[in-house]
């Protein structure tokens, strides 16, 4: 089903934002962006980049500005065409960005706080860089997906169930690749594995949308 021409000047807005941080981390960060475009068909990336990673890593910063970017107007879009249609809401979009946001940063703090704490640094590092890695391909695939969704098609639930899915695909496979290289330690910890998923990846979540009312 084609999409009713509608007025998106700020969606347009954050798009060309998007855009633009892509376009500069490409020039920027030439070959690392080549090799983590290809992040879902082999593991060059992540076993290149994980031995260079620094607590403050400009490459994943900048995908992370995209990916809450995107992440925000999936979440907007989704809301607005599926449970409620609303006309765009600044101050509620901003609202989303912002607690997304601090979701995700808090997320990767507490998981620093636990290799520190527990002096598993080296461990959490490598895996806090692949899931990173994964989230930030997330973003990647929702830049188009948005901009299908707002100006070519609309997004009924059925759309919605299908895009849900793949994001769940990306990150199921950073899941797979993060206990395929610590296969022994999660089994022999298997009670502590489950207690962290609820705890720091799917908690946070259910906090968010809490606090987002939807």
């Amino acid at each position: 089903m084609l999409r009713e021409v509608t007025t998106n000047e700020w969606f347009t807005i954050i798009f060309l934002i998007s855009l633009g941080i892509l376009a500069f981390t490409k020039y920027v960060h030439t070959n690392r962006f080549h090799d983590f475009i290809a992040l879902l068909v082999n593991s060059k990336y992540l076993k290149i980049y994980a031995r260079d990673q620094k607590f403050i890593d400009q490459f994943d910063a900048l995908l992370f500005g995209n990916l809450i970017l995107s992440g925000s107007v999936f979440i907007f879009i989704s809301y607005q065409s599926v449970l409620k249609p609303v006309e765009f809401d600044l101050v509620f979009f901003l609202k989303i960005l912002t607690v997304l946001g601090i979701v995700l940063l808090i997320k990767v703090l507490i998981e620093r706080l636990i290799g520190s704490v527990f002096e598993l640094d080296a461990l959490i590092d490598e895996y806090v860089f692949q899931k990173t890695s994964y989230k930030n391909y997330t973003g990647l695939f929702l830049l188009p997906v948005n901009v299908i969704f707002l100006y070519a098609v609309t997004l009924t639930e059925m759309w919605l169930y299908i895009v849900l899915g793949l994001i769940f695909l990306i990150n199921f496979m950073g899941f797979v690749t993060t206990f395929k290289s610590n296969q022994k330690l999660i089994l022999s910890n298997f009670f502590y594995f489950i207690l962290y998923l609820c705890a720091l990846e799917i908690g946070p979540y259910v906090i968010m949308f809490k606090v987002l009312d939807i």
